[in-house]
């Protein structure tokens, strides 16, 4: 049975214009010029939407949440819920990475795992990373390479933790063996192999990047910082890696501080820098992570929640300022690219149905309609899908 989308604006993430596409199976089975594409047997529709030039974009892809819920850092009161599959696909998300952070005591890998695969069977798709902040990794089998290699959802390893008072301050010695293990799990599965590592406000930056790239033989890509824009010192040094490395870095859609770049800022400023390979940017949301501020001594004096929405309004500001085109490949295809997500992350013939349905400017910062697997998770604005205990909660 098939879905017909007439008159989209669709950014594949490249611009193509106003376009028909025909979902079935959870594919997109045709694209077209609108009104040019045949129309189907009516006997074969069952569903079929004028979108009359509403922007339609592949399905966001956020690489960083903490589905288990994070934080922690505070006593157990602290301790975030687990994020729903509502929250994400109201924020555009359809497709997510799991994590641990700080946790890993009180947070398990089986529970994350477990967690991972509840939000497949509720319409998302997901995968996880093996590990934590610690050294050596928290592992489901004992050995992070066999994670990798025998755990389905399992993609790498993060958020490894460095230049930060609460990670296990790894040597050099260390990351080598952990990036070694993922990148020849990596060769041998197909998955991404990557160490998605945890940046703090440490002065040691990214020293240790540095050196593991100067010092072994392991790619480039399989080491990619996250939380660069948290202060300028670090944001700077990401980028210099970045342009002369082609070290992936993420930046976070998280409130900026008066020494950090908000989200917007960063992806701006990557974008103007000479010689940035636009193709490494990726944004992330840290969704159900705490967000906390310390003192000198280590001490808690403030605490936030990450939020699924924020990677949303992150790229409609992005697309104000640069240009919807410019911005959506570092929310969707990048990150697709980077994960070694071959069917997600853009819209064409034969690829995953994962849809978001903007507004006409394509500048809105929620989502009119979600599209998940061909599946309506979001439809003209209101949730069509539901986890399995969303409902009471909601109520």
């Amino acid at each position: 049975m098939l879905t017909l989308l007439r008159d989209a604006e669709l950014f594949a993430p490249e611009p193509l214009g106003r376009r028909d596409l025909v979902i079935a199976a959870g594919r997109v089975l045709a694209i077209g010029p609108a009104g040019a594409l045949p129309r189907p047997p009516a006997a074969f529709v069952t569903d079929e939407i004028d979108l009359k030039g509403r922007v339609v974009i592949p399905g966001l892809i956020d690489a960083h949440v903490h589905v288990t819920g994070g934080g922690g850092e505070s006593g157990f009161a602290s301790r975030v819920p687990p994020i729903t599959m509502g929250a994400l696909a109201r924020a555009g998300i359809t497709s997510v990475v799991g994590l641990l952070g700080t946790d890993s005591t009180t947070r398990t890998i089986e529970d994350l795992v477990a967690r991972t695969l509840g939000l497949r069977e509720e319409g998302l798709s997901a995968w996880c990373y093996t590990g934590s902040y610690q050294v050596p990794p928290r592992t489901l089998t004992g050995s992070v390479r066999d994670d990798i290699v025998f755990v389905d959802p399992i993609v790498g390893v993060g958020e490894l933790a460095i230049s930060d008072h609460r990670s296990s301050q790894p040597t050099l010695d260390e990351l080598l063996r952990v990036a070694s293990d993922c990148h020849v799990a990596g060769l041998t599965t197909g998955k991404a192999g990557i160490v998605h590592l945890h940046l703090g406000d440490g002065t040691r930056g990214l020293d240790l990047v540095r050196r593991a790239l100067a010092t072994s033989e392991l790619p480039a890509r399989v080491f990619q910082p996250t939380h660069v824009n948290r202060n300028r010192r670090l944001f700077d040094e990401a980028v210099a890696l970045a342009t002369s490395h082609g070290v992936p870095i993420d930046v976070t859609a998280f409130p900026a501080d008066d020494d950090g770049y908000d989200a917007p800022e960063a992806i701006a400023r990557c974008l103007a820098s000479p010689g940035f390979p636009t193709a490494r940017l990726t944004c992330s949301s840290d969704g159900a992570g705490c967000l906390p501020v310390f003192d000198r001594d280590g001490r808690l004096v403030e605490m936030d929640v990450g939020r699924p929405e924020t990677l949303l309004a992150a790229l409609a500001q992005c697309a104000a300022r640069l240009g919807l085109a410019a911005v959506l490949p570092i929310f969707t295809a990048n990150v697709a690219d980077q994960l070694r997500l071959a069917r997600k992350g853009r819209i064409s013939v034969g690829r995953d149905a994962d849809l978001v349905i903007l507004d006409e400017r394509g500048g809105g910062q929620t989502a009119h309609g979600v599209m998940a697997g061909g599946r309506w998770l979001i439809r003209d604005g209101e949730q069509m899908t539901f986890g399995m205990f969303e409902r009471a909660v909601r109520a």
